[in-house]
């Protein structure tokens, strides 16, 4: 998962960047992290305010510091969208 956090070095993008790293820590594996301070990069988000998170090049979270586990629940729920359920018969694998 390719984690940006969009912000051009304000006290809220900094916090921002500090708590996505302690929720990685906590959900584990592996996760590419990355600051994005660079306004034109910003702009091409098309995000008005920052800090802004984004996850697989998917705008997340804009004009918000999110709290460590807010940003647990939403790295979650990206991961747990991508997971592809089988099944073995027709209930599409909700037995």
């Amino acid at each position: 998962m390719k984690i940006e956090i969009l912000g051009t070095g304000c006290a809220k993008c900094k916090a921002m960047y500090e708590n996505v790293k302690l929720a990685v820590e906590k959900i584990g594996g592996f996760h590419e992290i990355k600051k994005v301070e660079d306004i034109l990069d910003i702009m091409k988000y098309c995000v008005v305010s920052t800090p802004a998170l984004v996850v697989d090049g998917v705008v997340k979270s804009s004009a918000k510091l999110l709290n460590v586990d807010d940003i647990v629940e939403l790295l979650n729920s990206v991961t747990n969208d991508n997971i592809e359920i089988k099944s073995c018969c027709s209930c599409g694998g909700k037995c």
